[in-house]
C-alpha cells in the first residue's frame, strides 16, 4: 500500500522559523530527514521525498472563464500551517506508515528537542477502473 505523509509545520508570524535557527540545530534536522530517507530507501519503502519551497513561494491557480490559468498569493495569511515536505512510501500497512510518520516528527528542533510536528498520513489511491 502506498502512503503520502506530508510534513506540517507551523508558520506563526512568518516563514517557517527553522532558517533563524543555530546552522548546527538545522544541521542536525536536515540529518534526521536524509537518515530517515536512507533508512527508507534501504527498505524499499521509499518512492520519493521532497522538501518544498516556502510559502511566500507558492501559489494558488484556477481555471479561468476561457481556461488561462489564474494567478493569486498562497497559501492564505491565516493559515497557521503549511505543507513544508513530503515522503510517499510503499509499505506493508498502515502502522507501518504511522511509525515512519512517528519518526519523520520527531525530528531535532531549536536546541535539539524533538519538533514532534504534525504528520499527514493519507493512502494513495489508484484511479477507478475505466471500463469502455
Amino acid at each position: 500500500m502506498r502512503y503520502m505523509l506530508m510534513m506540517h509545520a507551523p508558520r506563526g508570524t512568518g516563514d517557517w522559523a527553522v532558517m533563524s535557527w543555530a546552522p548546527e540545530d538545522l544541521k542536525a534536522h536536515i540529518g534526521h530527514m536524509k537518515q530517515l530517507a536512507g533508512k527508507l530507501q534501504a527498505s524499499g519503502e521509499l518512492v520519493t521525498a521532497e522538501g518544498l519551497a516556502m510559502p511566500t513561494e507558492a501559489r494558488v491557480v484556477r481555471a479561468g472563464g476561457a481556461g488561462e490559468p489564474i494567478v493569486t498569493d498562497g497559501p492564505y495569511a491565516e493559515a497557521k500551517e503549511f505543507l513544508a515536505g513530503f515522503w510517499i512510501v510503499d509499505v506493508e500497512s498502515t502502522e507501518r506508515a504511522y511509525a515512519i510518520g512517528a519518526e519523520a516528527s520527531a525530528a531535532p528542533g531549536k536546541g535539539g528537542v524533538p519538533m514532534n510536528m504534525a504528520i499527514e498520513v493519507r493512502q494513495v489511491m489508484s484511479a477507478p477502473p475505466i471500463d469502455g
